[in-house]
């Protein structure tokens, strides 16, 4: 009863917290998804029919990812709350086509409706999934920890849009068939005395104004095309040009997980004691900075871990008992994280000069994208001279320490590590029958003990259980260095005597490397950073800068390498971009075989410079950083964007096909279009906003995501009801055109 048993840190706590965040995102999304579909149908039946798509879509994606060995996490739950907005874009368009057609035919059989209606969208819906899905496709060819973050969170996507498409064919229809039988649709129904009725009524109203304001701007659009077609893309290409050179840059957004590590380094040498009582102070200075109700622990590792195996799993770097880790564990309601981090940087380093402090990564998305390293920045110095390296670091510091927004600055391999240099008098040891592996030998086992060279065990005949046995002299017997003087010394000549080391040895005081360091095979020395309250990428730009203005005082032979957070922030970059052209292309090429046509899909894809212009402003507006998020996000909006232009194409196609010529097809397919994709545009966007808003736990992380595809999506949808029918009445104008004067 005496013994109680308390964890001191829990990450799993932060784990549930972003979970459930990610599931109540998901859920608001739903409910405002539906909420949406219902102000602009005004049938509870019809967004029932819709709404249902959306858990049967996820459950189905649910029962995919668990057959194929995925597990419930912050990506695939993320994944699932993304695709919320878009799983009703088949369903949305469907009923919207059925209610349509009811309307212009309200003679005819419903069945014959929901048939008609069906079919004549089975062809744009399916190509409109498989665009959305086909994006993800460069996902699988990353590498690293961009490809285990966000394959799965593809994979939960793809998933749950081709069930909403199968949904969409064999469930839509049918419930369609069942509950919009019993709707009545009457343009003289007397007026209700419901409130919600009348709104909805009034919303329809002031809807169907607005929808005839948009066909007159959109008839002035296509009477001065070619101006307007100019200028838009002007528009488009110049905000890409002035807006991405003012986007930060960073691997992933920093996430408040209410913990932060503290690594301080004391003079090089300093008994673990006395680190140990500098670890105490420290710990007073932290619970003066933060109110006591936000603190829930305070954890000291002091020194090196006691094997090889736990230093190997350490992120922290020490390298001798001047070192130590202070993890502070903040309570459930606490002020941001960074705020105290940013006052203890400027406050510790006054009250205890002489020591270095440096912030390490404390939660685990952090200390994953570092991979082990205890800083974002690391710039080695690779090669063999090791002072003439030392001396080129040291300056380098000094010259990055100038670097606006770098923090934690240090190098790592301290070189005042004291020492105490035994040199053998060979002479004097050879007379008296010692040589200078016996002398060593017994310094060793004194010391070090003899299990190192000697290991030996004692079985026990009762339990079986074999002991260590190791012989060492006592440590407070070698606390000085007249003790280590007075260590006796005998060897494996058994013709002589016994001597004490003071005999055989000089001692000479100096100091060296406290730590070695390699990186294949090469010694380095590190000079490990961070970046704060600037991001990533215009820090290791400055440092670039640096590192090349001194590339010529380099020791011959030796080189400069940016390593850490950097180097795998490019690659990943590199790999986002190249996928981002290479999902157009593939949403180009799917289109083609879709439709047997190269103009028509060029079309349908013009609505995607605007898509990436309103990703860049809207992450400009929202203060929000380029990241392995935001491309993603950036390449999800690709499909998206492509899918209500593909409604629009192909209906502008089949009124030529009728007859129209291209101005007349253009206006028509816009302003019947406009409804079903103002829907599904509104239901995607209303379906980010949680995400996007960033809140709970975690929720930093997957904000861009969010923020990139509401922002292309509102350029896109504009896009899409402008600028592609002005598009597509200049190309298939002068197509029909040019094909006239042939047939003549």
């Amino acid at each position: 009863p005496q013994l109680q048993i308390a964890p001191l840190a829990d990450q799993s706590i932060f784990v549930r917290g972003a979970i459930s965040g990610v599931v109540r995102e998901t859920l608001i999304a739903a409910c405002l998804t539906a909420f949406m579909i219902l102000t602009f149908l005004g049938s509870w039946r019809s967004t029932v029919i819709i709404a249902t798509s959306i858990p049967l879509a996820i459950l189905t994606s649910i029962i995919v990812l668990s057959a194929i060995g995925q597990t419930i996490n912050i990506m695939t739950l993320g994944g699932l709350a993304l695709a919320v907005g878009i799983l009703v874009d088949d369903a949305t368009v469907e009923v919207e086509n059925i209610n349509r057609n009811r309307e212009a035919e309200p003679g005819k059989n419903l069945d014959e409706v929901v048939l008609d209606s069906a079919s004549q969208i089975a062809t744009p819906a399916f190509v409109s999934t498989l665009s959305i899905c086909i994006v993800f496709a460069p996902m699988f060819l990353l590498s690293g920890v961009a490809r285990y973050l966000f394959v799965p969170l593809a994979e939960a996507v793809v998933f749950a849009m081709l069930a909403s498409y199968i949904l969409s064919r064999t469930i839509v229809p049918t419930m369609a068939k069942y509950l919009l039988r019993r709707e009545k649709r009457d343009a003289t129904e007397t007026p209700s005395r419901n409130l919600l009725v009348r709104l909805q009524r009034r919303f329809e109203e002031a809807f169907e104004k607005f929808r005839h304001s948009f066909r007159a701007l959109l008839e002035l659009c296509l009477h001065h095309r070619a101006v307007f077609l100019t200028a838009f893309f002007v528009f488009c290409l110049g905000s890409l040009a002035f807006l991405i050179p003012w986007l930060g840059q960073d691997f992933f957004p920093s996430v408040d997980s209410g913990t932060f590590k503290l690594h301080l380094r004391a003079p090089t040498g300093m008994r673990i004691e006395e680190t140990a009582n500098l670890c105490d102070l420290v710990e007073r200075s932290i619970r003066q900075e933060i109110p006591a109700a936000e603190v829930q622990s305070v954890i000291d590792n002091i020194g090196l871990p006691y094997s090889g195996i736990n230093l190997s799993y350490s992120n922290s770097a020490p390298v001798g008992t001047s070192d130590a880790d202070i993890l502070v564990t903040l309570a459930a309601k606490h002020h941001p994280t960074d705020d105290y981090i940013h006052q203890l940087r400027l406050s510790l380093p006054k009250q205890y000069p002489g020591v270095a402090f440096a912030f390490l990564p404390a939660d685990m998305v952090s200390q994953i994208l570092n991979f082990g390293l205890p800083a974002p920045i690391d710039v080695q110095v690779v090669g063999n001279d090791l002072q003439g390296n030392r001396r080129y670091a040291d300056a380098l510091l000094s010259k990055l320490r100038y670097v606006s927004g770098t923090a934690d600055l240090r190098i790592q391999q301290p070189f005042d590590q004291p020492y105490l240099r035994l040199k053998v008098e060979r002479t004097k040891a050879e007379q008296l029958g010692f040589s200078a592996h016996d002398i060593a030998q017994n310094l060793l086992v004194s010391l070090s003990g003899s299990f190192q060279t000697s290991p030996s065990f004692w079985l026990d005949p009762k339990t079986r259980v074999s002991y260590q046995i190791a012989t060492q002299t006592p440590q407070y017997r070698t606390d000085t260095l007249q003790d280590l003087s007075n260590i006796p010394i005998t060897g494996t000549n058994p013709a002589a005597t016994p001597s004490l080391m003071a005999s055989l040895v000089a001692t000479e005081r100096g100091t060296g490397m406290g730590v070695v360091s390699h990186y294949d095979v090469a010694p380095v020395i590190d000079i490990f950073g961070a970046a704060a309250e600037r991001d990533l990428g215009a820090v290791a730009g400055d440092v670039n800068k640096i590192i090349d203005g001194l590339r010529q005082q380099l020791p011959r032979g030796s080189r400069v390498v940016v390593r850490g957070q950097v180097q795998t922030m490019r690659a990943s970059y590199i790999g986002l971009l190249s996928g981002l052209a290479f999902s157009i292309v593939l949403v180009y090429l799917l289109i083609v075989v879709n439709f047997q046509s190269w103009l028509d899909p060029f079309i349908m894809i013009s609505a995607l410079p605007a898509a990436l212009a309103g990703i860049a402003w809207f992450l400009f507006i929202t203060h929000t950083n380029l990241s392995v998020p935001a491309l993603m996000g950036a390449i999800m909006c690709m499909g998206v964007a492509t899918s209500n232009s593909i409604l629009v194409v192909s209906f502008a196609t089949e009124k030529m096909a009728e007859g129209m010529d291209s101005v007349a097809a253009a206006l028509e397919a816009g302003f019947t279009r406009f409804r079903p994709v103002l829907m599904t545009a509104l239901a995607m966007i209303i379906g980010m906003v949680p995400m996007a808003l960033g809140l709970g736990d975690g929720g930093e992380q997957n904000a861009p995501l969010g923020r990139a595809v509401i922002g292309g999506l509102l350029f896109a949808t504009v896009s899409t009801l402008f600028f592609v029918p002005a598009f597509f009445s200049v190309l298939q104008g002068s197509r029909r055109h040019s094909a006239q004067e042939e047939a003549q």
